[in-house]
């Protein structure tokens, strides 16, 4: 039973120090390195926890790691499963569960993503206001356990915008170019093809990737607020669309850490 696993993975993160903190951090593709500016407490491997998965990608290092920011004592998760490793919509997102039931009250989340707006440039940052569910599998299908969130859970504003709000308001102040748009999540792990991204951008998409979105949703069933930005890595116009290498993604990611690790470090102090 669902509930049963995830009370005995938090059970067990409490044995190990995972406790007391009021925020949690999922940093996504190329985004690790958050980590350096955490004083560590304590950290375990994802196949070390009962009833995780174990991320598959290279370049997500699959720990989940405690300590503090800042003096805020914090929670992250260094590497995300996706939907096309194989795993399912609840594999993906029993994390978020697991730190809901840790006693987290505000989830922020990360990821790299494609600019499908034509005047993002790649290395800027993307607050994501609202998104588009394009994963063909739901995390809530199947039997609803109503003390973990109702059946049919609100989406109007899956984002907090009280935590938008902040955000906007540390990149003025620390002059960080935070475009604002709407994200679209796809299966992956193929990047689109010039007809796509037209279709992405017809439907009101600015900005599209592989990830976030089963999070979001589970966190929105959860009663859980969050917010997400996206590092743009690459620029989509179809008129001019050039084969980008994932180490190139890898590599502007990295460069615009600096900007996303500003960000989250300030809105932690606040929170």
């Amino acid at each position: 039973m669902l509930k049963n696993r995830i009370k005995n993975s938090a059970e067990f993160l409490k044995s190990k120090g995972f406790s007391s903190a009021e925020t949690a951090i999922v940093l996504g593709t190329g985004l690790g390195r958050l980590i350096n500016n955490l004083e560590i407490e304590n950290e375990i491997g994802y196949d070390q926890i009962p009833h995780f998965e174990q991320s598959t990608v290279e370049f997500h290092s699959g720990r989940l790691v405690t300590g503090l920011l800042n003096g805020k004592r914090v929670i992250a998760m260094q590497g995300r499963l996706h939907y096309y490793e194989g795993y399912s919509m609840e594999q993906i997102t029993f994390p978020i569960r697991v730190i809901k039931e840790l006693g987290i009250k505000y989830l922020l989340l990360s990821n790299a993503a494609g600019a499908v707006n034509t005047s993002f440039r790649k290395g800027s940052l993307m607050l994501i206001e609202d998104h588009i569910n394009l994963l063909p599998e739901n995390p809530l299908r199947g039997r609803n356990d109503e003390t973990m969130g109702p059946r049919f859970p609100d989406m109007s504003c899956p984002y907090s915008e009280i935590l938008n709000k902040r955000l906007v308001e540390i990149a003025r102040r620390e002059k960080i170019t935070l475009n604002r748009g709407v994200y679209a999540a796809v299966q992956g792990p193929n990047l689109e093809t010039r007809a796509e991204y037209r279709f992405l951008k017809n439907i009101g998409a600015d900005a599209v990737g592989m990830s976030t979105v089963p999070e979001v949703i589970v966190a929105a069933h959860a009663g859980l607020p969050c917010a997400a930005v996206s590092v743009i890595t690459d620029e989509c116009d179809p008129d001019n669309l050039r084969p980008v290498d994932i180490s190139e993604i890898i590599a502007v990611a990295g460069a615009a850490e600096s900007d996303l690790v500003l960000l989250m470090v300030n809105l932690i102090s606040e929170l």
